[in-house]
C-alpha cells in the first residue's frame, strides 16, 4: 500500500509540475539590456513583478533566507549560486546532495505552516502544485510567496530561469545555466539530425486508474522530440491516454520512471506485454527526475532521453 501511495504521489507530481508557467512580469529592475556578460548586474529593489498567479509581488530587498516548495526551483537556487540562503525545503527536495542538511517544512501540496513561520522566510517560493489555501494563509501572517509555474515548453523554463535569477540577485549566474543548456540541447539536436525517428511511449502511469503519458501539450513532449523520437501521444492532450491507443499505435520504445519501480509490472500486465517494445526488451528505465524537473539539468534530460533511443550516438 505504502508503495502504491508513492507512486500515485509520483503521477501527481509529474502532471501538476508540467502545468503552463505564466510568465512574469517585471517592474522595477535592473535595465540589463545596456550591459554586456562580462559586466556584473545587479537587481535593484524594491523589485516588483507579477507572478503565476497573477499576483503583483514587491519584494524590498534582496532574499537571504529562502524557503523552496519545488524540487525545480531548489535545484535552481543551488545552481544560482544561492544555497547557503536556503533555509527551508520539501521531503521531495532531494538534489544536490547537499540540500539533504537543509531543514524539510514537509509535503509539496501540504507543507507544515507552523515550520515555515517558525524559521521566518524573507521569501517563500512554491510552483504548480501549490494550493491556494496554503498560500493565503501564509500571505495573512505577512509571508511573502511567489508562485512559478512550470511551462509547456523549454523556451518558457528558460524564462522562469532568469526571473528567479533577477528575483534573487543572480541574473550572470542564470544566464549562464540557461546558455549552458541552450548548447548542449543545440549539441543534442545536431548529433541526431538525420536519424531515424522510432515511435516512443513515454509512461506517466497505467493500469486499472488509467493510463497517463507526456501528451503533446507537455514539456516532456518537446524533450522526446528533441532527443530524436516521435511520441505516440503527440495528438493527445492533459496527459490522458489509452491502452488501445497504446496498441494501435505500438511504439518501439517504452521509457518508464526508475523511481516509480513500474518496469516489471508493467511489462508483465496484459495488454502491455503483448507490445513491441516489451517483446524486443526496449523498455527502459530512467531518472525522471531529469526530465519532470525545469531546472538546471533540462539539457541533462533531453540526453538521457536521446541516449535511449540513439544509443549509437552517444558513444
Amino acid at each position: 500500500m505504502k508503495k502504491i501511495m508513492k507512486t500515485l504521489t509520483t503521477i501527481l507530481i509529474t502532471m501538476t509540475m508540467i502545468a503552463t508557467f505564466t510568465a512574469c512580469t517585471s517592474g522595477n529592475k535592473t535595465d540589463s539590456s545596456s550591459n554586456t556578460k562580462s559586466e556584473a548586474v545587479q537587481t535593484v529593489y524594491p523589485y516588483t513583478f507579477t507572478d503565476s498567479k497573477g499576483d503583483e509581488i514587491v519584494i524590498e530587498s534582496e532574499p537571504k533566507k529562502i524557503i523552496s516548495i519545488a524540487p525545480s526551483v531548489t535545484e535552481l537556487i543551488y545552481a544560482l549560486g544561492k544555497g547557503d540562503e536556503l533555509l527551508g525545503r520539501t521531503d521531495y527536495c532531494d538534489y544536490p546532495e547537499e540540500v539533504a542538511d537543509v531543514e524539510s517544512i514537509g509535503s509539496l501540496t501540504d507543507p507544515n505552516i507552523e515550520k515555515i513561520i517558525e524559521l521566518q522566510p524573507d521569501i517563500v517560493i512554491a510552483s504548480t502544485h501549490f494550493k491556494d489555501d496554503v498560500a493565503k494563509k501564509l500571505q495573512d501572517l505577512g509571508i511573502k510567496i511567489v508562485v512559478l509555474k512550470d511551462s509547456k515548453s523549454i523556451d518558457g523554463s528558460y524564462e522562469s530561469i532568469n526571473k528567479l535569477g533577477q528575483m534573487l540577485n543572480a541574473q550572470d549566474k542564470a544566464e549562464d545555466v540557461v546558455d549552458s543548456s541552450k548548447k548542449k540541447i543545440e549539441e543534442i539536436k545536431e548529433k541526431v539530425e538525420g536519424a531515424e525517428t522510432p515511435k516512443a511511449y513515454y509512461v506517466v502511469g497505467f493500469g486499472k486508474s488509467g493510463d497517463f503519458t507526456a501528451t503533446g501539450d507537455t514539456f516532456i513532449s518537446e524533450m522526446l522530440s528533441i532527443a530524436g523520437a516521435k511520441n505516440i501521444a503527440q495528438d493527445a492532450t492533459g496527459w490522458k491516454y489509452s491502452l488501445e491507443k497504446i496498441i494501435e499505435n505500438d511504439p518501439e520504445y517504452i521509457i518508464i520512471s526508475k523511481k516509480s519501480g513500474m518496469k516489471d509490472q508493467f511489462m508483465t500486465t496484459d495488454g502491455y506485454k503483448e507490445l513491441s517494445a516489451v517483446k524486443n526488451d526496449k523498455v527502459f528505465e530512467i531518472d525522471d527526475d531529469l526530465v519532470n524537473r525545469q531546472g538546471p539539468r533540462i539539457a541533462d534530460g533531453v540526453e538521457a532521453l536521446a541516449k535511449i533511443i540513439h544509443p549509437d550516438l552517444f558513444k
